[in-house]
């Protein structure tokens, strides 16, 4: 801060007046502030003043939290928000530090930095404090404790200190030169000579740095040599305070009068793009601070001495009404501060007095604190004090333990020798995969273990490794345990690689195959892809969903149905579940069953993910059927249901649902019956460790007709009894869910127990002979699988690890009891086809789909999913018809075995859920898909926007006789801000690898009439209101500002992503070609598969192979002689230029006929744009693509 030109009323206060060490109170200081104060012997307030508790603070605007005095009477000369702790730190014109814990402005520490000059400028780092005087640089612990001194040159008068990473340091004061400083030598490394003397203020960017000047100018330097690119000459007279953000600077300072120097109420804003200064902003404050606060808006706060703030856009106009008081206790403000976290302003007064404004009642100074320490209290020891001066004082009032044993002191120096720790074993993984060259050997990188860390083995021998607990945080650096070698490849849990394409250099056809479509993994909860697989597989359910649309913005049913219809378009290539995530981690009932994982968690496999996707399977079973029961269709249900095909139940009841009575008998007789029902069944396992057999129907029949005893209440002896409670069963689902609830040692025993008994019946049962407790010999394994034996060694492979059955038959008795057997193809004979056994009550069910619970320490784990899919999807997909097991691990698919799906090694494969589904399902419903989306969501609707106005309409909605047809051109472009940011690692070689790539969403998508009277007019300009927080609009990019997607300050016109996307999805079905620039990615964020002969994409029509994609700006200019993208991106513009270039393309190609000449002009593209480095010339005069003529013609309209 440059305090020329300041309130000459400043003179006044000579530094020796402010010595802390004298003890006159200050001559200024306001009577009012003696008020309930106490002074030390020394005349000077030690104790913090709180001020009477302040009003209620109204989100989102700034208002006085609280007040404190730093130093009574003393000026304060510097505030600063520490960067790493939620502290306040204020130096005062005595050269006293104070710093204030948290928005309460508790008094943290107080200590004196100099003795004679003012605190100039505070900068906090990781492990201290820096604090800059006339002549000294002082490096101190937050508790006060001197970490380093350096003194300057006694002619240095220092006023700005810039800190340009971790340990470099710049230094600039009123001489002509600015100091370079190494913090860990804390040496001067380098002296940069300035032409202009008088640096008082410094900042830097991503580009320069920026230094401000006494005289009035601010000039731009390069960053590694420190010269001057550019200089603005902002005020004729000197400068008071500038900022920078973005590609704006903005700055306040005092221009020359006849009278002396004045304040100048006008800010000079440039724009640091073009170098140029852009059109003054006229504020109604004396401007003395400002900074830029990008909150919501790029908004500045400018800060007048009196304590006058306004708040205002630095290309717009200041509002009166926008500005705000102080109150001083003092006459004029001497600092000004913001918090990183923008939520907090401090402001420090010429009395001592700090004020804090926040925008919230609780705010926080950073988005990320550590944790403050805090000294310990005192602890004053009980013991008697000894005088060691007397020789005669017992030294048995010491308490020492009284002990036989040798002490440590006393270790023989031959029991102590050096022991070098050994190198740990070479990865077995390593060696398999060894190729030598000579002496040398080479291996491809297993990834175990992060790059450069070898773990040492601390323990000769590892501990027995538990399936069920929860995996570590990190598995790198320990030993890897053996078991893991026994997952096959394709359970492993699958990962995209990203490169500087992103996906596009991806191969998913190398892990799939097949034409089904994957999910892909990458979403935040994206562990229940392998459940969307299942109930998609479930012909009945997929047809129900995508038949069922309603109007709810967050309906899962819908956008399962949507997602369901990509499934269906995509011919192998996969598909992500992004909007029906995002719609699911809207239901709060889903963040109330703890389904919502955290990113980290979700990455490192800290949640139990067998028990997750349990809930998750019950959540969205109860889910869909609340959803359904609203918009019920009678017609889907063509069987004999009577009395349980209710009004009030849905067809998804009808499919899942478990009519049961629950019997509760108390022992005085009494019973009581209540009739209830279930979507999914959960296994209860017997409570015998015997190795006897125990068929799975036996443990299903247990489950289902649950028996157990507890305490209830019992209306006739009226109070809580001991009573039995039974579970009968009065009409079985068409599809048996099933939870199988492993989640310990003990139910994962009981499965590897009785896997092994049934292995051995097996044997038996076909000829062999096994004794108890003999393991197989290798001789015995031949002798098996010999021609002589009954089995071959491939049925004995299948028979191992398996215990459940392919298909089970369930029969309803007469006094209400049911009958449970597993049910074989040989049965079948025995008994009977199933169909004619329904009709007594009998019903067989088959194995549908298992998920597993895959157990890898290196990965956290996964889930993947066996399904049997059925004859439609192959006969839709492949025209065949057969029924074939398939493995769905997220985009990996890969056709299996049947026996693969019910063989479970308990030591990596855990079984979870299990669908089992009546035979025939299918005949009883109807599988037709009739298109719920209707041509009506193309006409005009409501914007959610308050202030939204007819006159800020940019588009006009198709009219009756408009209405698209097949082969119609729509010229499409879409915006997008980023929810989360990309997350990389940087290589030991320099380059960065991309782990997770940045989660976007759509803000604002625009269709433009591709032919007829209105061509290039837009029917559909929507900006899409979000919930989620936005990191960054990409203002830049996307011409999204912050507040466009907000409904109550927005003027455009606001939706939601589902009303949006249901007018694309018509616009598709419908058969209409979407011509754009760039257009795979949009539809990517959208969630949308179009057809690729419905994509018309200039990005890839004005490409060469294995050449550069070029900009749809160069483009423009090149051939249609337009300069668009000029400050921001606008979708009109670009929807309406990709359509002008489709038209530019067909005259160029002569419809596609003359390629060889298209071909001379694509290479005329590329040289020219070589020449020019891809850059557009910049335009003598920017005009706004609004001006153009048929964008006039829209807004008349």
């Amino acid at each position: 801060m440059n305090f020329e030109g300041l309130d000459p009323g400043l003179a006044e206060y000579a530094p020796a007046m402010h010595s802390a060490l004298d003890p006159v109170l200050d001559a200024h200081l306001n009577p009012s502030l003696l008020q309930n104060v106490e002074l030390d012997p020394e005349g000077v307030a030690l104790e913090a003043l709180p001020v009477q508790e302040s009003v209620h603070i109204m989100e989102g605007v700034y208002s006085e939290l609280h007040s404190v005095v730093a130093e009574v009477g003393v000026p304060v000369s510097v505030s600063h928000f520490d960067l790493h702790e939620e502290m306040l730190w204020v130096g005062s014109h005595g050269g006293h530090a104070t710093s204030f814990f948290g928005p309460a402005l508790e008094r943290y520490s107080s200590f004196q930095v100099n003795g004679s000059d003012d605190i100039r400028q505070i900068q906090s780092l990781e492990n201290g404090i820096l604090f800059l005087t006339k002549n000294n640089l002082k490096y101190m612990a937050r508790g006060g404790l001197i970490i380093f001194d350096y003194l300057l040159d006694e002619s240095e008068d220092m006023h700005s200190l810039l800190l340009t990473d971790n340990s470099t340091l710049l230094v600039g004061g009123l001489q002509n030169h600015i100091l370079e400083i190494d913090l860990n030598t804390v040496q001067e490394t380098q002296k940069y000579a300035v032409e202009t003397p008088g640096v008082t203020i410094m900042r830097q960017t991503n580009r320069f740095f920026f230094c401000g000047h006494t005289s009035g100018k601010v000039s731009l330097r390069d960053l590694r040599s420190f010269k001057v690119e550019h200089e603005f000459d902002a005020f004729s007279g000197s400068l008071s305070d500038f900022d920078v953000h973005g590609n704006l600077l903005a700055a306040c300072g005092f221009s020359s009068r006849l009278t002396g120097l004045a304040c100048d109420r006008f800010l000079k804003v440039y724009d640091l793009r073009m170098m140029r200064a852009i059109t003054p902003l006229q504020v109604h404050v004396d401007p003395a601070f400002l900074r830029f606060i990008p909150t919501y808006t790029s908004r500045l706060a400018i800060i007048s001495q009196s304590g006058q703030c306004q708040f205002c856009e630095p290309t717009g106009l200041a509002n009166p009404a926008d500005i705000f008081h102080v109150n001083p206790v003092g006459p004029l403000l001497m600092t000004f501060d913001v918090s990183a976290s923008k939520q907090a302003l401090a402001f420090g007064d010429s009395e001592g007095c700090v004020h804090l404004w926040t925008d919230s009642p609780e705010p926080s100074f950073n988005p990320y604190s550590r944790e403050t320490e805090f000294a310990l209290p005192c602890l004053v020891d009980s013991l008697p004090p000894l005088d060691w001066s007397q020789d005669l004082l017992p030294l048995s009032l010491i308490p020492v333990p009284l002990t036989t044993d040798t002490l440590l002191s006393d270790w023989p120096a031959a029991n102590s020798a050096p022991a070098p720790r050994r190198a740990p074993p070479v990865d077995a993984e390593i060696l398999r995969t060894m190729k030598k060259v000579g002496f040398i050997g080479y291996a491809p990188n297993p990834r175990t273990r992060l790059r450069n860390q070898i773990p040492y083995r601390l323990k000769e021998s590892d501990s027995e490794f538990d399936s069920f607990s929860q995996v570590t945080e990190s598995p790198i650096g320990r030993e890897e345990e053996l078991h893991l070698h026994m997952v096959s490849k394709k359970y492993r849990k699958v990962t995209i690689k990203y490169s500087k394409l992103g996906l596009e250099d991806f191969d998913f056809k190398h892990y799939n195959k097949t034409l089904f479509a994957g999910l892909e993994p990458h979403i935040p909860n994206a562990y229940c892809n392998c459940m969307i697989q299942v109930l998609y597989f479930l012909e009945p359910v997929r047809c129900l969903i995508q038949n069922h649309l309603c109007q709810k913005e967050f309906c899962l049913a819908c956008e399962l149905g949507f997602l369901f219809h990509m499934l269906d378009l995509s011919r192998g290539d996969p598909c992500q579940g992004s909007n029906f995530l995002r719609a699911f981690r809207t239901i709060p009932e889903a963040s109330a069953l703890g389904l919502i994982l955290a990113d980290s968690d979700e990455a490192s496999g800290k949640g139990n993910l067998a028990r997750l996707i349990q809930r998750w399977n019950r959540f969205i079973l109860t889910q869909l059927h609340q959803d359904m029961q609203e918009l019920e269709v009678p017609q889907a249900y063509r069987g004999a249901g009577g009395s349980f095909c209710s009004s009030g139940d849905s067809v998804i009841g009808q499919l899942f649902s478990c009519e049961m009575e629950n019997c509760s008998l108390c022992r005085c007789g009494s019973e009581t019956v209540r009739a209830s029902s279930t979507l999914l069944f959960t296994l209860s396992y017997p409570e015998d460790k015997t190795g006897k057999n125990c068929d799975f129907a036996q443990v299903l029949k247990r489950s289902i007709c649950l028996e157990q005893n507890t305490q209830a209440w019992c209306d006739n002896c009226e109070k809580y009894q001991p009573t039995i409670q039974t579970r009968n069963i009065r009409h079985l689902p068409d599809i048996l869910v099933i939870n199988c609830e492993v989640n310990s040692l003990k139910e994962a025993d009981f499965w590897r127990m009785q896997a092994e008994v049934a292995f051995k019946m097996a044997i038996k049962k076909h000829g062999g002979e096994i004794s108890k407790n003999k393991e197989f010999a290798l001789a015995d394994w031949k002798e098996l699988g010999s021609p002589e034996g009954v089995l071959m060694c491939s049925s004995i492979e299948e028979l191992k690890n398996v215990w459940l059955p392919f298909s089970i038959r369930m029969k309803m008795t007469k006094n209400k009891g049911l009958d449970v057997c597993n049910w074989t193809d040989g049965d079948e004979i025995q008994w009977g086809p199933a169909r004619a056994e329904e009709e007594h009550g009998v019903f067989v069910y088959d194995l549908m789909a298992t998920v597993v619970h895959i157990l890898d320490s290196r990965t956290g784990g996964s889930l993947v999913a066996h399904i049997k899919v059925g004859e439609t999807y192959h006969q839709r997909k492949e025209g065949v018809t057969h029924q074939q097991w398939y493995l769905f691990n997220d985009f990996l698919i890969e056709p299996i075995d049947k026996h693969e799906a019910v063989q479970f090694d308990m030591n990596w494969k855990v079984p979870a859920i299990l669908y089992y589904v009546k035979r025939n399902l299918n005949s009883k419903y109807n599988l037709n898909i009739k298109n719920p989306i209707e041509a009506s969501v193309l006409l005009a609707e409501a914007s959610l926007a308050r202030k939204q106005r007819k006159t800020h309409t940019t588009f006009i909605p198709l009219m009756l006789n408009e209405m698209p047809q097949v082969g119609d051109l729509v010229g499409l472009d879409a915006e997008f801000v980023t929810l989360n940011e990309e997350e990389a690692e940087l290589r030991s070689d320099g380059t960065k690898s991309t782990i997770k790539p940045s989660q976007m969403s759509v803000a604002r998508i625009t269709c433009v009439r591709g032919q007829g009277p209105n061509e290039g007019i837009p029917f559909i300009d929507d900006y899409i209101s979000t919930q989620e927080q936005v990191v960054d609009y990409l203002t830049q990019y996307s011409g999204i500002k912050p507040g466009d997607l907000d409904a109550k300050i927005s003027s455009k016109h606001l939706t939601t992503l589902k009303s949006t996307y249901l007018k694309l999805r018509f616009l598709i079905d419908i058969g209409v070609k979407f011509v754009g620039h760039g257009l795979q990615k949009d539809f990517r964020v959208i969630n949308l598969m179009v057809p690729k002969d419905q994509v018309l994409d200039t990005v890839y029509l004005f490409h060469m192979p294995r050449k550069r994609m070029i900009s749809l700006r160069f483009l423009a200019w090149y051939f249609l002689d337009l300069k668009i993208q000029g400050e921001t991106h606008d979708s009109i513009e670009d929807a309406r230029t990709a359509l002008q270039l489709y038209r530019k393309y067909l005259e160029l190609s002569k419809n596609g006929t003359e390629p060889e000449s298209f071909h001379k002009v694509l290479k005329g593209l590329y040289e020219k744009g070589r020449k020019m480095d891809w850059k557009v010339p910049e335009p003598e005069g920017q005009t706004s693509p609004k001006n153009a003529a048929v964008f006039s013609s829209v807004l008349a309209l």
